[in-house]
Order: C-alpha cells, then sequence, then structure tokens
C-alpha cells in the first residue's frame, strides 16, 4: 500500500506551495515509508508515499504519462489491481505503449483510452488521484466496495485531497472544526458514506468518482448493488461460492510471498487461511504464516477470562499445515496511554471501541514483522449472514439499522455523561433513523413481492454500504500504521455481487449462520472450526478495565483545561464532585466511556474547535 495527497487551485500557479504539498504527503509516511515523489506544475499537485524500496524503471509515482508536447496525465495511486495484466494486454492491442508492468501504468493508460469509464474495467481494491494535463480536471476515484479511503475538501479554487484526514489537516488554510453533524457521527453508531466528521471534508463514495473543474466539483456513481433473481440451485451457489472464493484468494496472494494470514479461529478467517495454504502448496511458496491473538490472561479471577479464539486457530494451522504464532492480549495492556495515542494518531477521529482497535493495532504490529501483507476475514459476516442483527427475525425486522437496535445496551449512559442540551440539539435517534430511511431508499427492494425477503435484503445491503465502513476504516488505518496492507478477499464486489441476491433461506438452508459458507468450505476446514458459533473480538471481561476507564473520565471531569468539558453534563459533574468514580458506576457502559475520554483527547490532540 501507500498513500497519496494533493491539491488543485484554479486560482493561481502552485508551483510555490511545494512545502505545504510535501508536508501533507509526510503525514502519511506510515503508510509508505521507503521514500515520497511529488509533482507540480500550473494549477496542480500530486504527492505519493511509497511502501517499497524498490521502484520499477520508470515505475515512480507520481506516474506522469507524456505526450509529444509535455505530460499528458499525472496520477498518484493506492492501492492493488488485481486484473493490471489483461489491462495491460488489452491497452496494449489498441496501441498504447506501456513500459513499467506497474499497476499505476494501467490505470493512467486506461483513463487515456477510456476516459473516467475506465473505472468500470478496473478490478481491485484502489484510490487514485489523476489530473488530466489538457482538460485541467482531477478525477478522485475509489474502488467499489470502499476497502481503500480517499479524502477531500472543497477549497474556493479548488480541492485538497488525501488518504486519511491528516493530509488534509496539514494544510494551513483547513481548520479542524467539528459541528453538529460530525458530533452526530461521532457519537451515534450510524455511519454515514461520505462523512469524514471534520467541517467541510468529505470522503469519495465507495464505487464512486469525484471530478474537479473550474466549473465546480461533481460526483457520480459508476457502481453499486441492484435487485436481481437469483436462479442457481442449491449445489450450484455452493459451487460458485468455492469457486468465487479460490478464485479471488488466487488473485490476491499474487506474489512470491504468501500474505500473513490473521487467523481468529472463526469461520472466516479460517477459510481464508486454508484457502490460502492450498493454493500457497499449489504454486509452491512455502507454508503460510498465520498469527493469532491469546487473551486468556492468568491474572483475572475465575469467570472473567476472554475467549478461547487462539485454541481454534491452533487445530485450524495444525489442519492445513501453517506457520503458526500467538501474541498474548493482557486487558489492561490496552489502556496504555501511549499505545491508545498511537491509535488516535492512526484513526484522526475518536472511537468507541478502544479495546477493540488497541487489540488490533497489536495484532498489526506482529504481523507486520512477518510480512507486508496481511488476510482478514473481516466481511464474511456481512456477505453470507453470519451476526445476530442480519439473519434473526427480532432485529431484521426493526426499523433502524439492525446493528443500532441489538447494540443499543452496549451505548446506554450518553445522557447521564453528555449535556441534556446538546443531546436534544443532536437529536441522535432521529438522526439514526434519517440515515437508515435514506439508505434503504437506495436499493428500493419494496419492488420485492416477499415483504420479508425484501427487508432482508435491505439489511444485507445496509451490511455492505454502512456497516462495512467500519471495518475497513480500522483494517486500513491501523494496519497502515504499521506500515501493514491488509486485503479482505470477503469484500471482493463479484462475490459481494453473486451473494447479495441468493435468498435468505438458501443463505441459511441448514438452519444456521452462513450455512453456504460452511458447505463450501468443509473439505478444508477441520469440523469443530467448521461448525464453531461466531463469538465477539475480543472479549474483555475483566472489571479492572473499566475501572481505569471511570478513573479517567473522572480526572477530565475535574480538570477544567479538558477541551470536552463544555459537552458534558453538569449534574454529571456534580455527582463525580461528590462521589468520584461511583458517579459512572451505574448505567453508563464501556462504549459512552471511551467516547468521551477520546473525544477530549482528539480535541486537545487535534486542536479541534467546536462549533454547534
Amino acid at each position: 500500500m501507500s498513500g497519496i495527497a494533493g491539491l488543485v487551485d484554479f486560482s493561481r500557479n502552485v508551483a510555490p506551495d511545494r512545502d505545504t504539498v510535501q508536508a501533507m504527503t509526510a503525514t502519511l509516511a506510515r503508510r509508505g515509508p521507503a521514500g515520497e515523489g511529488l509533482w507540480l506544475s500550473g494549477h496542480a499537485a500530486l504527492g505519493h508515499r511509497r511502501r517499497s524500496a524498490a521502484v520499477p524503471e520508470g515505475g515512480a509515482l507520481p506516474l506522469v504519462v507524456p505526450d509529444g508536447s509535455g505530460p499528458r496525465a499525472v496520477l498518484t495511486l493506492n492501492g492493488e489491481v488485481f486484473n493490471a495484466r489483461e489491462l495491460r494486454s488489452r491497452l496494449r492491442s489498441l496501441g498504447h505503449d506501456l513500459r513499467t508492468g506497474t499497476d499505476a501504468e494501467a490505470v493512467a493508460h486506461a483513463y487515456l483510452e477510456w476516459g473516467a469509464d475506465c473505472v468500470t474495467r478496473i478490478e481491485g481494491t484502489y484510490a487514485f488521484a489523476l489530473w488530466d494535463v489538457r482538460r485541467e480536471e482531477l478525477l478522485l476515484v475509489r474502488d467499489r466496495m470502499g476497502v481503500k479511503p480517499l479524502f477531500y475538501a472543497i477549497t474556493p479554487a479548488g480541492v485538497l485531497f488525501g488518504s486519511e484526514p491528516k493530509a488534509i489537516l496539514a494544510h494551513p488554510d483547513f481548520t479542524p472544526v467539528v459541528d453538529a453533524d460530525g458530533l452526530r457521527d461521532i457519537l451515534s453508531v450510524a455511519r454515514v458514506p461520505g462523512h469524514a466528521i471534520f467541517r467541510g471534508m468529505h470522503e469519495v463514495r465507495p464505487g464512486h468518482t469525484v471530478r474537479v473543474t473550474r466549473a465546480g466539483t461533481v460526483e457520480r456513481r459508476y457502481w453499486g448493488l441492484r435487485i436481481a433473481d437469483h436462479h442457481d440451485s442449491l449445489d450450484a451457489t455452493v459451487d460458485a461460492v468455492r469457486g468465487l472464493l479460490e478464485t479471488v484468494v488466487t488473485e490476491q496472494m499474487a506474489g512470491d510471498t504468501p500474505p500473513c494470514a490473521l487467523l481468529s479461529g472463526g469461520l472466516d478467517s479460517s477459510t481464508l487461511t486454508a484457502l490460502e495454504a492450498k493454493v500457497a502448496g499449489e504454486q509452491g511458496l512455502g507454508p503460510v504464516r498465520s498469527l493469532a491473538v491469546n487473551d486468556h490472561d492468568p491474572r483475572r479471577p475465575a469467570g472473567e477470562q476472554g475467549n478461547d479464539d487462539h485454541l481454534y486457530a491452533r487445530q485450524l494451522a495444525e489442519h492445513v499445515g501453517t506457520d503458526h504464532g500467538e501474541i498474548s492480549l493482557k486487558d489492561l495492556d490496552l489502556l496504555d496511554p501511549e499505545l491508545r495515542a498511537s491509535v488516535l494518531a492512526a484513526y484522526d477521529v475518536p472511537l468507541n471501541k478502544g479495546d477493540q482497535y488497541a487489540s488490533l493495532h497489536l495484532l498489526f504490529r506482529a504481523a507486520r514483522e512477518h510480512a507486508a501483507v496481511a488476510f482478514s476475514g473481516e466481511c464474511g459476516d456481512d456477505v453470507f449472514g453470519g451476526y445476530n442483527w442480519n439473519r434473526l427475525p427480532e432485529w431484521i425486522a426493526t426499523s433502524t439499522f439492525p446493528w443500532v437496535a441489538e447494540g443499543r445496551p452496549r451505548f446506554r449512559g450518553n445522557a447521564a455523561v453528555f449535556d441534556a442540551g446538546l443531546l436534544t440539539k443532536l437529536d441522535l435517534a432521529g438522526y439514526e433513523h434519517d440515515c437508515h430511511r435514506d439508505a434503504v431508499a437506495e436499493i428500493a427492494a419494496d419492488r420485492l413481492d416477499d415483504a420479508d425477503e425484501a427487508r432482508y435484503r435491505e439489511v444485507t445491503y445496509l451490511a455492505h454500504t454502512r456497516h462495512s465502513r467500519v471495518l475497513f476504516d480500522r483494517l486500513d488505518r491501523l494496519g497502515m500504521a504499521s506500515g501493514l496492507d491488509i486485503r479482505v478477499p470477503f469484500a471482493d464486489h463479484r462475490l459481494v455481487e453473486y451473494t447479495f441476491n441468493i435468498p435468505r433461506a438458501m443463505k441459511g438452508f441448514d438452519g444456521r449462520e452462513k450455512s453456504l459458507l460452511r458447505a463450501a468450505m468443509k473439505d478444508l476446514l477441520p469440523e469443530p472450526v467448521a461448525m464453531r458459533v461466531k463469538t465477539p473480538y475480543p472479549n474483555l471481561r475483566d472489571t479492572g478495565y473499566d475501572r481505569v476507564l471511570r478513573d479517567r473520565l473522572v480526572a477530565v471531569v475535574r480538570s477544567p483545561e479538558s477541551p470536552v468539558g463544555p459537552l458534558l453534563s453538569a449534574d454529571l459533574a456534580a455527582a463525580v464532585a461528590r462521589g468520584g468514580a461511583a458517579a459512572l458506576t451505574d448505567g453508563v457502559s464501556r462504549a459512552v466511556l471511551e467516547t468521551a475520554l477520546q473525544l477530549d483527547s482528539w480535541l486537545r490532540t487535534y486542536g479541534v474547535r467546536v462549533d454547534l
């Protein structure tokens, strides 16, 4: 992977902005620690951070494609194009002179041949910015599922862009401000495509392009899920799923070294590890390195142990012959202030799952010691229906996002911690309702005759377009913070398209979650792994963990310098003054404690101004 950044300003020559563009690009050094490249000319400046020290001849980025009179197009790319070989072959047949064999060259020439419609021919997980020198237009593109990120901010005379918010924040003319909409995204669990928390900043939405010209900015969708009939029999569907998975894993393994397998011992990560080991054996690549988390801590009292993920991971590793390792995870280690600060620096926005993100950060650091690329089983539950909320009737039938309805107890305590007037203004329940309404309107599943099937299709659509945003964000930000490229085979758009319209009854044909995936993989997985019920990650039960969070929030409440103070409840301040941490014991969940603490750190560290 790598990082991209840059700007366009139609009002002037940007050549004097070299130091600014370099500063924007430098914020992404952890995405590409091996070096940087800059290109500035006229109204555009593009930057790139590269991961590998080895640069193919003519393959440096930003890539400049010349014609007889000078540069024709300039491109900076983050990600992988899995059909680059086929693209190059097709383009050569059309007369293009491709010399480097790089993904970027294939993408740039695809644009020269087909214009912005080239995106429909590119397969992979990527984000890129392309400056058309003749037309003086910038094209920002994000892959179909949005696995790779791309942010932008419209300016009076153009645009700023970058792989992460920090690149845009590094521009002196962008002021970090959070308004009511930003706070709604932080305090609710409604993830809205395009929102980026900071006022004036946006994400390029998955499957979209953003074209920037002198006339303004135009967003266009080039891909999306659509309702269709599924005609395959059960046996044919199982075979198709297996075939797609093998194709995707093989494509994403391209290279001399197999990716490290992030192995939880669950069905999804075990599927990918087994397939990877199979392909590696067939290609003579040697054993796959697998890595699991062991969160059993002998310091915990009886009944507070974590889950048994590592035990199932060991079974799978032995079954398929991986070179297996584990990292030890202890609850209170996840509260280390330096680790928390590192997670925030990777993410740029506040989080409500501090334990989960801190543990993933440690896992990805460990994985990077063994490989530059890793496979994650994320999105398997979204594709095959593994969560309770996307398969059980009581959650499917809810009038809001099903994971919001199921997870509501996790967020109890907002009213006890945050100012009542603020919560009234934000109207989080109304916001979630409106976001849900807008999301289901995009797919128009009510055209289906079966109302239950229509709602199931809506929930699957929500999983792919809203819930998966959280998964991809954490993999990219936390992986890139360690220089680890994490690939997500279950998010391949061909697999997603095929499975999206499979009827609910067929997806759970044997009464279990993810029946299709179990059937497709039954010959490669040991039975205990294949039949395992999903468990949450991480499963931290140590009461000492929450106690530390409460103590830290008490310190924040008591400090007159805490930037989050004006957003907190006056009643909370009074209760803390009387009883200390006891004021936070009843009715305040871990997620709310984490959110308040993260919000305080974020406002302070990033110098964010609150403007309601």
